[in-house]
């Protein structure tokens, strides 16, 4: 289990760091503007997506938003907020919302790693298991 409050670096294919997300117990908590950056699409965008889950009942509020304190500097000032975030659930679930090519790829990413669970049992990091040292080789 990951401490509250580290945060992780997402990065796309290409190694751009795209968002870091804050990580709380076991689930990582993301920003409506995070989300935007994430499937390259406007904060309204995402903002109503996020309103059409929870409206259709396919998400609960309660069990996928939390509210986290941020304090950013504006001008010559530091201001503390409680701005909303949300769980890897949310993050799914826009997944196969959005409309752009990053949530395309992603959708496309998704259904593979369900195929290969449901014919294997479990899904493999192909590239991660390819790249471990030759201690691991077993002969």
């Amino acid at each position: 289990m990951m401490k509250d409050n580290n945060v992780i670096i997402y990065q796309d294919e290409n190694g751009i760091t795209k968002v870091s997300v804050r990580l709380s117990g076991e689930d990582i908590w993301v920003t409506q503007q995070q989300l935007a950056e994430v499937y390259d699409t406007t904060q309204q965008n995402i903002s109503q997506h996020i309103d059409g889950i929870y409206r259709d009942g396919e998400l609960a509020p309660k069990a996928t938003n939390k509210k986290f304190l941020l304090v950013r500097t504006e001008g010559n000032r530091q201001v503390r907020r409680n701005i909303d975030h949300y769980n890897l659930d949310i993050i799914i679930a826009i997944g196969y919302r959005v409309q752009s090519q990053i949530a395309t790829r992603f959708r496309r990413w998704a259904t593979e790693k369900l195929h290969e669970y449901i014919q294997k049992g479990f899904t493999m990091d192909d590239y991660r298991l390819n790249s471990m040292p030759d201690c691991f080789l077993l002969s």
